[in-house]
C-alpha cells in the first residue's frame, strides 16, 4: 500500500469519525422532543432514530453530498486541506457539546472547509454562491421551522379543543412515534450527505473520482453505506448534555407539542434535502419547537437559553473555519504537504 493510499484511507477514517460525532452531537435533533414528553425511554430513543438515520439512503438521493464536495474548487483540494477541515469542526462539535449547545454540525464542517481552503489558496477556492446559500439558510431554515410548527399547534389545537386532555395525550403519544421516524429519515438524508462529500472531495482530490463537464462527481454505494452507518452509530450513543438542552430548557414540551415540531422539522428538511440544500438539522427543529410554543403562549419559551443556542448558531462558521486555519498553518508548520 502506498503512502498516498494510506493517507486517503486514514482521511477516510478521520471523516467516519466525524460522522460518529456529527450523529452523537445531533442525536438531540431526533430524539430530544420524544424523550421529554416520555413517549420513549431514551434507550429506545436512540435505537428508534438510529434505525431511520441508516435507512435513509433508501429515500434520499445524494444531491447535498454532490453540492458539499462542489464547494471548494477541486484544484484547491488536497488531503491535508480536508484534514484541516475535519479538525476544525470535529473541535468545534467538541466544545459545544460540552457546553451543551445545540450547535450545527453541518456549519462546522462546512466552515472548517472554509477556512482551510482560504488559508491555502484564499477566496478565489470558494464557491461564493454555495456560501451565500448556507449561510442564509442559518436564518431560513430556523423561520421555516418556526413557521410551520406555529401553524401545526394552531390545528392541533383547534381540531382538539373538545376533547379529553387524557384521549389527545394518549393519540399523540403514538403519532410522536411516526413523526420522530420522519425526522430521523429527514436528519440521516441531510447530515449524513454531508460527510459523504468530504470523502468524495478527498476521492477527487487524489484523483479517484472525477466529474466531467462540470457536474458533481458521483457518490460511490460503499461511500452512503459507511457514512449513514456511521451516523446511525453516533446517533445510538446519544448526546445527553444537548438532549437536555433541546428538549427541556428550550421549551417543556407535551406529546402534541413534540409532534408538530418534529412534523414541521421533518417537511423542512425533506424539502431541503430534496433540493440539495444541506441545512442544519439542529437549527430546523430548535425552530420547530420554538415556533410550537409561540402558538401556546410567547412565555412558553425560555428566552435566555433560545439566545444562547442563537450565538453559538453564529459562532459556528467562523469558530470552526478558524479552528480548521490554524490546523492547517500548523500542519505546514510541521513540513506536511498541505
Amino acid at each position: 500500500m502506498t503512502l498516498g493510499l494510506v493517507s486517503l484511507v486514514g482521511l477516510i477514517g478521520l471523516a467516519l469519525t466525524f460522522d460518529v460525532l456529527n450523529g452523537f452531537h445531533d442525536s438531540a435533533n431526533s430524539i430530544a422532543t420524544v424523550v421529554s414528553t416520555r413517549v420513549l425511554s431514551p434507550k429506545w430513543a436512540v435505537v428508534w432514530a438510529a434505525f431511520f438515520n441508516f435507512i435513509a439512503f433508501l429515500v434520499f438521493g445524494t444531491r447535498v453530498a454532490s453540492n458539499i464536495a462542489k464547494g471548494i474548487d477541486p484544484h484547491a483540494l488536497t488531503l491535508g486541506l480536508i484534514a484541516a477541515a475535519l479538525v476544525g469542526a470535529i473541535l468545534w462539535d467538541l466544545l459545544t457539546w460540552w457546553w451543551g449547545l445545540p450547535a450545527s454540525s453541518s456549519h462546522a464542517l462546512i466552515g472548517g472547509m472554509a477556512g482551510a481552503a482560504l488559508v491555502k489558496v484564499g477566496p478565489r477556492a470558494i464557491d461564493l454562491k454555495f456560501f451565500a446559500v448556507t449561510g442564509a439558510f442559518i436564518v431560513i431554515s430556523p423561520l421555516i421551522g418556526a413557521l410551520l410548527g406555529f401553524v401545526f399547534m394552531q390545528i392541533v389545537k383547534r381540531a382538539f379543543r373538545d376533547r379529553k386532555h387524557g384521549s389527545v395525550d394518549t393519540l399523540f403519544r403514538r403519532l410522536q412515534l411516526v413523526s420522530a421516524a420522519g425526522y430521523s429519515l429527514g436528519h440521516g438524508g441531510n447530515d449524513a450527505q454531508k460527510t459523504m462529500g468530504v470523502i468524495v472531495a478527498a476521492l477527487v482530490a487524489t484523483g479517484h473520482l472525477s466529474s466531467q463537464h462540470g457536474a458533481a462527481p458521483k457518490v460511490p454505494l460503499w461511500v452512503v453505506l459507511a457514512c449513514h452507518a456511521a451516523m446511525a452509530l453516533g446517533t445510538a450513543f446519544g448526546g445527553w448534555r444537548i438532549v437536555k438542552t433541546v428538549g427541556t430548557k428550550l421549551s417543556k414540551l407535551t406529546p402534541p407539542d413534540g409532534f408538530c415540531a418534529e412534523t414541521a422539522g421533518t417537511v423542512a428538511l425533506m424539502m431541503d434535502t430534496l433540493l440539495g440544500i444541506p441545512v442544519s438539522t439542529t437549527h430546523t427543529i430548535a425552530g420547530g419547537i420554538v415556533g410550537v410554543a409561540t402558538a401556546r403562549k410567547a412565555r412558553a419559551i425560555h428566552w435566555r437559553t433560545a439566545e444562547k443556542i442563537g450565538w453559538a448558531w453564529l459562532a459556528t462558521l467562523p469558530g470552526a473555519g478558524l479552528i480548521s486555519a490554524a490546523a492547517l498553518i500548523a500542519l505546514k508548520a510541521a513540513g506536511v504537504t498541505i
